[in-house]
């Protein structure tokens, strides 16, 4: 049971896909990660704090944050 158990956690950290790798483009070099607006939806905060929406025919509306 020991090793059953072993070997299932040993495949599920060889098969985990890694989360802090940085952004690389195709050909391997170091580049600037993508906008934060676009992995959530295009949703921007202004200085003070708001969040609108960062493009489409709703631009710069005020929404839920």
């Amino acid at each position: 049971m020991l090793r059953l158990t072993l070997a299932f956690a040993a495949a599920a950290l060889v098969s985990a896909p890694s989360y802090a790798v940085p952004c690389k483009d195709a050909k391997g070099k170091f580049m600037k990660c993508a906008d934060k607006a676009a992995a959530t939806g295009g949703v921007t905060k202004d200085a003070k704090g708001k969040c609108h929406i960062a493009s489409g025919p709703k631009k710069g509306q005020f929404t839920k944050c």
